[in-house]
C-alpha cells in the first residue's frame, strides 16, 4: 500500500490532510465568519441582521478615537517589539557566554516568561501604586524621595508604563529564540575570524548576525502577532482610560463590543487588526527572505 501511495505521490497530502482539516475548521472557518459578521448588521444584544455594506467599518474609522488608537498601537507594537528584539538579543549574547552561575541566570530570565501577563501586569501595577505601591515604599526607606510620587500622573505617563512591561514581559522570549539560533553556531567558525584577526565587532557583523538571523526572522514576526494582539497588560493597568487615550486596537474593539455594545464596528475593526498583521508580517517576512537570497 506504502509503495502505491509514494508511486502516486499521494502519501505526503495524506499526512498534511488532518493539519489541513484542524485549520480550516478552526481557523478559516471561522476568519470567514468574522469577514462575513464585518459586513452585516448586529444589535446590540448579537443579533445579527441583513448586510450593511461598509457601513460597520465606516462607523469605526470615522469615530474620533480611531486615529490615537491606531497611533497608540503603532507606538506599543514599534516600542515593544523593537526594543525588546534589541535587549533580547544583547541579554542572549551574554547568556551564550562562558560564566559562572549561567544556567541560574538563564532560569531567572525565564520567569516573566513563565508567569501569565495578567498577574504580571496586576503586580506592576501595585509597584507603581501611587498610595500603597512597593516602588514608593522602598524608595521612601531609602531616603531618595521624602514623599510619594504619582508614578501615574498622566494617561501619557500611564501608556509609557505599559510599554515598559511589555518590553519587560517580552524580553525572555527573544531571548531565548536567539540563544536557540547562538548555540547552533559551529564553534570553528568564531576561532577560524579569530586566527583571521576578526574582532568582536567584525564577527558579530559578518559572523553572528548572518547565522541567528532565521531565529530573529521567527521571533520578529511571532513577536509582531502576539503584541499586536495583546490585551491583558492594557486591560489590567487602564482599561484604556481615560476615553480610550491608552488603548490600542485589541482594547478599544473589546470595549466597543462588550461596554459599549456596538459590535458592528468592533467586528469590522477586528478584520482590520487581522489584514494590518497580514500585511506586516508578509512585508518583514519577503524584505528578510530578499536579503537572504541576496547574500546566498
Amino acid at each position: 500500500m506504502n509503495q502505491i501511495l509514494v508511486r502516486h505521490k499521494w502519501e505526503p497530502y495524506l499526512w498534511l490532510l488532518p493539519s489541513v482539516l484542524l485549520m480550516g475548521v478552526f481557523v478559516v472557518y471561522p476568519v470567514c465568519i468574522v469577514f462575513k459578521l464585518s459586513f452585516s448588521e448586529i444589535s446590540r444584544s448579537g443579533v445579527v441582521g441583513s448586510l450593511n455594506g461598509l457601513d460597520n467599518y465606516i462607523t469605526a474609522v470615522t469615530a474620533p478615537e480611531f486615529g490615537s488608537v491606531m497611533l497608540n498601537t503603532l507606538i506599543w507594537v514599534v516600542s515593544v517589539v523593537g526594543i525588546s528584539t534589541l535587549l533580547g538579543f544583547v541579554a542572549a549574547l551574554l547568556l551564550n557566554a562562558e560564566f559562572f552561575g549561567r544556567k541560574v541566570a538563564r532560569s531567572i530570565m525565564v520567569f516573566p516568561w513563565a508567569a501569565t501577563l495578567v498577574v504580571q501586569a496586576s503586580v506592576w501595577k501595585y509597584i507603581i501604586n501611587y498610595e500603597y505601591g512597593a516602588l514608593n515604599n522602598t524608595l521612601l526607606n531609602l531616603g531618595v524621595i521624602s514623599q510619594s510620587v504619582n508614578w501615574r500622573a498622566t494617561y501619557v505617563i500611564d501608556f509609557i508604563w505599559e510599554c515598559g512591561i511589555g518590553i519587560f514581559v517580552t524580553i525572555p522570549f527573544v531571548t531565548f529564540c536567539v540563544l536557540a539560533g547562538l548555540q547552533s553556531i559551529d564553534v570553528s567558525y568564531y576561532e577560524a575570524a579569530t586566527v583571521d584577526g576578526a574582532d568582536f565587532w567584525k564577527k558579530l557583523k559578518h559572523l553572528t548576525l548572518p547565522l541567528v538571523r532565521p531565529s530573529l526572522t521567527v521571533s520578529t514576526v511571532l513577536n509582531i502577532i502576539y503584541v499586536f494582539n495583546s490585551f491583558p497588560i492594557i486591560y489590567t493597568i487602564t482599561r484604556g482610560a481615560p476615553a480610550h487615550k491608552t488603548d490600542t486596537l485589541v482594547t478599544y474593539l473589546y470595549m466597543l463590543a462588550f461596554s459599549e455594545q456596538r459590535k458592528g464596528p468592533a467586528t469590522a475593526l477586528s478584520v482590520v487588526g487581522f489584514l494590518i498583521l497580514c500585511v506586516c508580517a508578509g512585508i518583514y517576512m519577503m524584505v528578510t527572505m530578499r536579503k537572504e537570497g541576496e547574500e546566498a
